[in-house]
Formats: C-alpha cells, sequence, structure tokens
C-alpha cells in the first residue's frame, strides 16, 4: 500500500468549531496516523500519514463539518516516519 505524509496548516474558522476534535475521529475511523494541534495565530497544524486515497477523504470529511469553514489551506509533503495512532496536541 502506497503510503504519503503532508504537513497541512488551516485557516479559516478552525478554532472553537469541533475541527481537532472531527479531524481525530475522521483520521481514526480512516486507519490514518499523526497529530493536529491549535497554532497561536487562529490557525491549525496537522501532520497525517496513510494512503492517499484516506487522506483525501479526511479533507472532504473536514469540509463538510458543520462549523468548520477551511478558507486555506497549505500542504507539504514530509518524510513517512513510523507512528502508531492519530492525536491532538495541546
Amino acid at each position: 500500500m502506497e503510503k504519503v505524509r503532508k504537513h497541512i496548516r488551516f485557516g479559516g474558522r478552525v478554532q472553537g468549531v469541533g475541527f481537532r476534535y472531527t479531524a481525530c475521529c475522521l483520521a481514526r475511523s480512516l486507519g490514518l496516523t499523526g497529530w493536529v494541534k491549535n497554532l497561536w495565530d487562529g490557525d491549525v497544524e496537522m501532520e497525517v500519514q496513510g494512503s492517499p486515497e484516506a487522506v483525501g477523504k479526511l479533507i472532504e470529511g473536514l469540509n463538510r463539518g458543520r462549523f468548520i469553514r477551511i478558507e486555506s489551506m497549505d500542504t507539504e509533503d514530509i518524510p513517512i516516519i513510523k507512528e502508531g495512532s492519530f492525536r491532538e496536541i495541546y
């Protein structure tokens, strides 16, 4: 199975709207690993790893969030690492 790892920075209405919780639930259900955290400037940062299809489904699911509004998304491919789960960082 092909794997990718992406570093993504989300801007818009992404804090205080359940973004991290939604990301964790979706990522875990899709078998993805990585992490998500709020940034001091109101953006959200994420590293996510798994199949390209599953990563795409995660992004689609976040865009369908009831209160979430993604206005910008900067994505960078980064090296794959060994990890076991998807988690929130506080």
